[in-house]
C-alpha cells in the first residue's frame, strides 16, 4: 500500500491479453502461506462499513475453521480526508469494530507491526496508493477493496509496485462473486456472447464518474466477458448512464446506470448455449472465500489484466462523457495512462 527491500529492477514491455500494457511476467517468487491458520488481518480505513462487517464474519464466535482461523486483530481509521460522507462514517465504524475486539491505531505503519495480511478498505480511492506502496514495503499481502484507485495511472502503478515488491494484490467487488454471474463465467450458458447490466451510478467528484459506484456492474460484465474490451461508448441523459462496450470477436456489454433513487443491481446474459436472468446483490459474504484463498495461496482469484481492463473500460467511458458519446478506443487510453504511471516513483 520497510524492511529488506528486494533489488529495484526495470520492467520490460509486454502485452497483457492485449491491453498492451507495459508490465514484467507474472510475479516471481510469490511469498508462500502454507499454515495460514490463525494469521492476523489489519483492516485500512473505516470509512465505510466494509471493514467492521468483515471483521463480524472473520471474527464471529462460531466461525471456528471456516475461514482459516484468520481474524480481524488490528485497524486504522483512515480513510478519506477530503469526502465528507465517508469521514462521518469514521466514529460510529471505529466503535463497531472495536466491539469485535479490534484494536484500533494511529498509523499504517503501527498496523503493519501487528498484523499478517492487509486489507485496504479505504472508501476514498485517492488515498489508495500511497497507502498501498506503504503495505507492498512491508512484504505483506493485500486485499484493495474497490476501487483499486481513483484513476487508471494510478491503478497501473499499484499494480507496477506490486510487481516490483513481490507482493501478492486483490481486488474484486462483491457483486464479481452473484451466484448467476459466476454460473455465468463457468460456462452455464456457453460462450458469452453479450450481456447487459443494470446497476447504481452516484458519483463523487473526486472520482471518474463509474469509479464510485458504477464499478459494480461494470465488475459483473467483465467477470463474464473477460479483459479484452476494445471500444467503449458512454451516452447520458438525464439521470441515467448507458455505457456500450465492444469486446473482441464481435461480443457486446452495455451498463446502464441510474444515478439516483435506485440501489438494486442485475441484467442478463446470453450465450451461444442459451440465456440467462442475473441475480441481486446480497451481502458481502460471497467474497469472504475468494479473499481468504487469496490470502492463503497468493494467487488473485481475479486475473490482474481482467481487473486492470475494469478501470481501462472505465476511463473509456469518462472520456466518451466528455466527449458527448464519441467512441474511444481502450488502446488509446491504455497507452496514455502507462506513460504516466511509468513516471510514478515507487
Amino acid at each position: 500500500m520497510q524492511q529488506g527491500h528486494p533489488r529495484r529492477t526495470f520492467l520490460k514491455t509486454a502485452a497483457l491479453s492485449g491491453l498492451g500494457l507495459a508490465f514484467s511476467g507474472k510475479l516471481s517468487a510469490l511469498q508462500s502461506l502454507a499454515g495460514t491458520s490463525g494469521k492476523r488481518i489489519g483492516v485500512i480505513g473505516l470509512d465505510t462499513e466494509h471493514g467492521p462487517h468483515f471483521a463480524r464474519i472473520l471474527n464471529a464466535a462460531d466461525a471456528g475453521d471456516k475461514f482459516g482461523g484468520m481474524r480481524v486483530t488490528v485497524a486504522y481509521p483512515h480513510g478519506s480526508r477530503t469526502i465528507k460522507s465517508s469521514m462521518d462514517m469514521i466514529p460510529k465504524n471505529t466503535a463497531a469494530i472495536k466491539e469485535q475486539g479490534v484494536t484500533v491505531v494511529d498509523s499504517i505503519a503501527a498496523l503493519l507491526q501487528q498484523c499478517d495480511l492487509v486489507m485496504l478498505e479505504t472508501n476514498d480511492g485517492t488515498e489508495h496508493l500511497a497507502q498501498a506502496l506503504e503495505v507492498f514495503r512491508s512484504g505483506k499481502p493485500v486485499f484493495i477493496d474497490k476501487p483499486v484507485a481513483a484513476s487508471l495511472t494510478d491503478v497501473l502503478t499499484i499494480y507496477r509496485a506490486a510487481h516490483h515488491y513481490k507482493v501478492p494484490v486483490f481486488s474484486s467487488s462483491t457483486l464479481r462473486y452473484i451466484e448467476s454471474v459466476q454460473e455465468v463465467r463457468n460456462g452455464k450458458i456457453g460462450k458469452v456472447k453479450a450481456a447487459d447490466i443494470f446497476t447504481p451510478t452516484p458519483t463523487e467528484p473526486s472520482h471518474p464518474d463509474l469509479y464510485w459506484y458504477g464499478i459494480h456492474g461494470v465488475e459483473m460484465l467483465f467477470t463474464m466477458l473477460g479483459p479484452d474490451c476494445r471500444r467503449v461508448t458512454h451516452f447520458q441523459a438525464g439521470d441515467t448512464d448507458m455505457v456500450v462496450g465492444e469486446w473482441e470477436g464481435g461480443r457486446t456489454g452495455t451498463l446502464r446506470g441510474v444515478r439516483s433513487g435506485m440501489w438494486n443491481f442485475g441484467g442478463h446474459a446470453y450465450g451461444d448455449k442459451g440465456h440467462m436472468p442475473l441475480g441481486d446483490f446480497t451481502g458481502y459474504a460471497p467474497l469472504m472465500p475468494p479473499i481468504i484463498e487469496f490470502f492463503q495461496k497468493s494467487v488473485p482469484p481475479a486475473p490482474e489484466a481482467e481487473t486492470i481492463g475494469i478501470y481501462a473500460f472505465m476511463d473509456a467511458a469518462q472520456e466518451s462523457h466528455i466527449k458527448k458519446g464519441a467512441p474511444v478506443l481502450v488502446a488509446d487510453i491504455m497507452k496514455k495512462a502507462q506513460k504516466a504511471a511509468m513516471k510514478k516513483s515507487i
